[in-house]
């Protein structure tokens, strides 16, 4: 392993040792945690109003029947 080999090896080892150490703490906290409980956004809201309205004309239409 000549000089050469060896300078390429450390300028490709420093920039990973450069980005591997760690962050400082940040010197304000963090945001609060969301609230607990599953999220309905736009789109589990209009599953749910599918899944309503498909019930309720299965029911309607089983009934009539």
């Amino acid at each position: 392993m000549g000089p050469k080999n060896i300078l390429i090896i450390i300028l490709l080892i420093l920039p990973f040792i450069g980005f591997a150490q760690l962050a400082p703490p940040s010197p304000s906290p963090g945001p609060p945690p969301p609230p607990p409980g599953l999220p309905i956004d736009g789109f589990s809201g209009a599953l749910l109003a599918l899944g309503v309205i498909y019930g309720v004309r299965k029911k309607y239409k089983d009934s009539s029947s």
